[in-house]
């Protein structure tokens, strides 16, 4: 499976990188080219103090696939291994959000200024909904990897971009229809926090 890397083509501005994390930079370089991924990569560990082993080491990716990514050999790395080496710099930057458990609700921010409440009822628990704004396929990935890295334990999204997200995050995804009305996203919200709080409760009684 290949990662799916929309094309920004040159218009795409390499100056906007300023002021991004370092596993930004990488997801961000992505997009525009794989030449651009090979080189920010290769800037982002210099700037990490990292060679190559040491990054395997961490990331669990093998030197020879590191090698090849960066060479240019393989210039479309796995899935798999995109994931790894954004979360392996994400580690290493200690990216850390609150503790709170959430829902994370990712749309446009005229749906989410129609939300009015920062909690969810579900089963007599009050569940936090937390909202990421986001206009392009490239807000939506990255507000995914935010809000999973901050704690999420579900993401609710758009149909159009849920199966591009489940491929790249490892939380749950609940899809619901983008209109100008909260309801359909916390619908969508509590079904999600139903599903885990049940798994939640399975998994506690198999351990009692």
């Amino acid at each position: 499976m290949k990662v799916f890397i929309p094309k920004l083509g040159k218009s795409y501005n390499r100056k906007k990188m300023a002021g991004f994390l370092k596993w930004e930079e990488v997801f961000k370089s992505s997009l525009e080219s794989d030449e651009s991924f090979r080189e920010t990569l290769k800037k982002v560990l210099r700037e990490l103090r990292l060679d190559i082993k040491e990054f395997s080491r961490i990331s669990g990716i093998s030197e020879s696939s590191l090698y090849k990514i960066i060479s240019g050999d393989r210039p479309n790395p796995r899935l798999s291994t995109f994931r790894e080496i954004v979360k392996a710099i994400r580690k290493l930057e200690n990216v850390e959000g609150g503790r709170e458990p959430f829902i994370a609700i990712i749309a446009a921010r005229p749906t989410l200024d129609s939300i009015q409440t920062q909690y969810i009822s579900v089963h007599g628990q009050k569940i936090k909904i937390k909202e990421y704004g986001a206009t392009t396929i490239e807000d939506v990935i990255i507000a995914a990897l935010n809000a999973e890295q901050e704690g999420a334990k579900a993401i609710v999204c758009a149909p159009i971009v849920s199966t591009t997200l489940e491929k790249i995050v490892k939380v749950p995804i609940s899809a619901c229809p983008v209109l100008l009305c909260s309801q359909p996203l916390l619908e969508a919200a509590k079904t999600a926090a139903a599903k885990i709080l049940g798994e939640e409760t399975k998994t506690s009684r198999r351990r009692s």
